[in-house]
């Protein structure tokens, strides 16, 4: 198979169906030095700050798409790859290509890949979310796991993800969402507020991603606000599941 940007074997070339953007932004920017910086300790500093709650909310998210055996899966913002060695490894694909905007991320993905086997599998590629280079109507399944909320344009990013879906192809979006009721919300509020940024400058010694993880859950529209805007952008039969008091939230729509 040919080499892709990112250096990794890559996938066929008949998946890509136009020029990729190259956009940049000053978000754009700013999210991937800081992703670039925090890779080394991204993972363990998140199963620490979630207690290791987030393992469940990933594998529940993933068995949702076990029903429809999808065959090839896109996994956008797909970081340091867990979401997608988890769906290779509970869903059995022929192909996952992960994509992101940090090649730091992208570089620990690799060799946990590698670790686990499933270098045959798994491919990564340095993509921009709203501008995928991939054909319309690839993938039978698009996944991401706690990325949407860093997209540039929500919906450019959404629509993106539905036009690479072929027809009757799922989105599993999983996100972090703010708790509704008392007194989760209230306890949520400070943990994110003062307890995150303190554990994130303690263990990846720089606090600017926890620092602006609640800045962007807060940005985000999470529950019944994110239902019409995945309907205005293509999708059908969108549904959403609570995990945990509504500390993280999973929605799966179909195209």
């Amino acid at each position: 198979m040919p080499k892709n940007k990112h250096g990794a074997k890559g996938s066929a070339p008949s998946l890509f169906g136009r020029a990729r953007g190259e956009s940049s932004s000053p978000k754009r920017e700013m999210v991937e030095a800081m992703f670039n910086s925090i890779a080394p300790t991204y993972d363990s500093l998140n199963h620490k700050l979630s207690l290791g709650i987030d393992r469940r909310w990933r594998r529940e998210a993933i068995d949702a798409l076990k029903p429809f055996a999808p065959r090839t899966i896109l996994d956008v913002a797909t970081g340091t790859g867990d979401f997608a060695i988890l769906a290779a490894q509970r869903l059995d694909p022929d192909r996952i290509i992960g994509v992101d905007i940090s090649e730091g991320m992208m570089a620990v993905g690799e060799q946990k890949v590698k670790q686990a086997g499933l270098h045959n599998v798994i491919y990564f590629m340095k993509e921009d979310c709203t501008a995928l280079s991939f054909a319309d109507k690839t993938f039978d399944a698009v996944t991401v796991a706690y990325g949407a909320r860093n997209f540039e344009n929500l919906e450019a990013g959404l629509r993106e993800m539905c036009r690479v879906l072929v027809p009757g192809g799922h989105l599993m979006l999983v996100e972090l969402t703010t708790p509704p009721r008392f007194p989760m919300k209230q306890l949520f509020s400070f943990y994110a507020h003062t307890v995150m940024p303190f554990l994130g400058r303690l263990i990846s010694h720089d606090d600017s991603a926890y620092t602006y993880l609640p800045q962007s859950m807060a940005a985000f529209p999470q529950a019944e606000r994110l239902k019409p805007l995945l309907l205005h952008c293509g999708f059908r039969d969108v549904q959403f599941k609570r995990f945990t008091f509504g500390l993280s939230t999973m929605y799966l729509a179909t195209a």
